[in-house]
């Protein structure tokens, strides 16, 4: 599809418009036929000479005064067709037909592979890309391959430095229209749309419709599969995706597809070691914001989350998870290669690396790979020298929260380590199995 201001033509709506071009030089001579005289009979083998319609302004020309009349709203402008709904106005009646399915809700065109349905039909080609893998448009510099237009002309610019976009403001340039849209904000200081229920100001009136839907609990947008309502389209959208399995966000550098633009960028940074979330109290970065959030709590010694069982508290839902666990025995996730059992979806994908051998996680310092990312951490820390875990006994630090804990015990003097055939009990692992080799074996 393509777009000129307002006007959108379709590629078959052009190609038809275009079959009924000619070249001006290529136009029947109306007096070809003068030198036959008024008795000769014409051939009826020769086709007839075909009329053509030409443009006074670009002198193409059409074979039908439709397609002229349509070619001429180019040049003036005229958009005779309008919606009822919203009062847009349209050049052709095509593209007024397409921007009716947006109040409607129409979705004329399905997908043969989920059931999904769509406004549009590049919208659907596009999409069904998704199931097969198709990459039809090519960079002309690398020979990369990409399933979206879009895709490979923003991966182009890349080479060739090009920044399209330009802030009417102050005249600085981007490569992505997302990232000059996320610059003209800094611009936007007049906040003329103010929300009468908490205060809130927005820029435009369509921010300030949305925002409202968390006061009043409105949820226009349903979910055609299971009814779920919510409060906004890309939320609906986000969720759609669960019921079809669609992955349209693809990684540049491994190929892996995800259902959300976050997760996208979540992984983006395993790959380019980018960690722009800083700590302030000691300047620990991290590539995600709850990444950040959990550390944090290492310095504040905050527990929000308390176990239903125990009153014992954490400082991570994912903690708090595993530990409750502990106390119902639940292990919901299973290991298709041995059948072993895990409570934890992460434990799970942990322990299926020694099966594959994958160690996705790299060091910064050194290029040492590892399986999980709390071996990285702790080994980088082997460059760093950071020790986040203080003993609150004493104010010895560690580099390890296992190392604090097993420290902790000279202190509390706990013994949680048992020998089943003496009864003797030890602070550390270490320490049992000594004990048994020398004891016992």
């Amino acid at each position: 599809m393509r777009e000129v201001g307002e006007i959108t033509v379709t590629l078959e709506e052009e190609e038809e418009e275009t079959g009924y071009l000619i070249n001006s030089r290529e136009r029947p001579d109306s007096h070809s036929d003068s030198s036959k005289s008024p008795s000769e009979e014409p051939d009826p083998e020769t086709p007839k000479p075909v009329r053509r319609h030409h443009c006074s302004k670009c002198n193409k020309s059409f074979k039908l005064s439709l397609n002229l009349k349509e070619h001429e709203r180019k040049h003036t402008g005229r958009k005779p067709f309008h919606c009822s709904q919203c009062g847009k106005r349209f050049s052709r009646s095509q593209n007024l037909k397409k921007h009716s399915r947006i109040h409607t809700g129409e979705k004329p065109y399905h997908c043969s592979h989920c059931g999904k349905n769509f406004r549009l039909l590049d919208k659907l080609k596009e999409h069904e890309r998704t199931h097969t893998g198709e990459k039809p448009y090519h960079c002309s510099l690398c020979g990369k391959s990409f399933s979206q237009l879009a895709n490979q002309k923003e991966h182009e610019r890349k080479h060739t430095e090009e920044k399209p976009f330009q802030c009417s403001q102050c005249g600085k340039r981007f490569s992505r229209s997302q990232n000059l849209k996320i610059h003209q904000r800094t611009h936007a200081r007049e906040k003329t749309y103010l929300c009468s229920q908490c205060g809130k100001c927005f820029t435009q009136l369509w921010s300030l419709n949305k925002h409202n839907r968390i006061h009043t609990g409105e949820k226009p947008y349903h979910c055609s599969h299971c009814g779920k309502s919510f409060g906004l389209l890309g939320n609906l959208k986000e969720h759609e995706r669960k019921h079809t399995g669609e992955k349209p966000f693809q990684c540049s550098h491994c190929g892996k597809r995800f259902t959300r633009l976050q997760q996208l960028k979540s992984h983006e940074r395993t790959h380019t070691g980018e960690k722009p979330y800083h700590c302030l109290q000691c300047e620990k970065s991290f590539a995600q914001l709850a990444s950040l959030n959990n550390h944090k709590r290492i310095h504040t010694g905050e527990t929000p989350y308390p176990c239903a069982h125990c009153e014992k508290r954490f400082s991570r839902p994912q903690e708090l998870k595993s530990h409750e666990r502990t106390h119902t025995g639940e292990k919901p996730y299973h290991c298709s290669q041995c059948k072993r059992s895990f409570s934890l979806l992460g434990s799970l994908n942990k322990h299926n690396r020694i099966h594959t051998g994958e160690k996705p996680y790299h060091c910064a310092h050194c290029g040492k790979t590892f399986s999980r990312s709390q071996d990285l951490k702790s080994h980088e820390r082997t460059h760093t020298g950071e020790k986040p875990y203080p003993c609150a006994h004493c104010g010895k630090t560690f580099s390890r929260s296992q190392d604090l804990k097993s420290h902790e015990r000279t202190h509390t003097g706990e013994k949680p380590y048992h020998c089943s055939l003496c009864g003797k009990d030890f602070s550390h692992l270490g320490s049992l199995n000594k004990h048994k080799k020398a004891m016992h074996s």
